[in-house]
């Protein structure tokens, strides 16, 4: 059984190129690997479910994998309520027979919630990566903060707004740490 690994980065709503088989399980957001044909239309209808979520912010990560009929969920959340969701739309899908929900709800910490507010403003406030990619319902660049670590995820056009992203993230002061996991689209990388 071939399995299927999608990233949600949720983002653009972007298809990431499919990957070689020894870089599969290498990191949650690195591909959407096709499958079977009802491995691919049961991770179509999965990603549906998760974009739909209400609670799904900027400040969310979640992938998933598909593998036969098992779904596991991947990433982390800001809400509690958001894991339950996540789990509960997925296993009401056709042809789903098990979810394996690994997402991870981060700390409450008001330092963290500081530092979301400010690296969203450095982001999304540069009118280079704001007019481009903050006008959407849900933008592609997702940031998630753990204990004063952050970590970028999602899909960008170009390696520049790549760097560009990752420059205005390390400048917020009171971050330790900026983890770019950022992918160019049509790369991969």
């Amino acid at each position: 059984m071939r399995r299927i690994l999608c990233s949600i980065a949720l983002t653009a709503g972007l298809a990431l190129p499919v990957c070689p088989a020894s870089q599969r399980d290498k990191n949650h957001n690195d591909a959407f690997v096709a499958g079977p044909r009802g491995e691919a239309r049961i991770a179509q209808e999965v990603r549906h479910q998760l974009l739909m979520l209400p609670y799904y912010t900027i400040f969310d990560d979640l992938a998933f994998r598909v593998d036969g009929g098992t779904v596991t969920l991947l990433g982390a959340v800001t809400n509690p309520v958001l894991k339950s969701d996540a789990e509960n739309v997925v296993k009401h899908l056709e042809g789903v027979t098990q979810v394996i929900n690994n997402i991870k709800v981060l700390p409450v910490s008001p330092m963290d919630w500081q530092i979301r507010k400010a690296e969203f403003r450095a982001i999304y406030g540069d009118p280079q990566i704001g007019d481009r990619y903050g006008n959407q319902a849900l933008p592609p660049i997702h940031i998630i903060v753990e204990n004063g670590h952050v970590t970028l995820e999602g899909v960008v056009a170009s390696e520049m707004d790549r760097n560009l992203i990752n420059i205005r993230a390390n400048s917020v002061p009171g971050v330790f740490s900026v983890t770019n996991d950022l992918v160019v689209e049509g790369t991969g990388k």
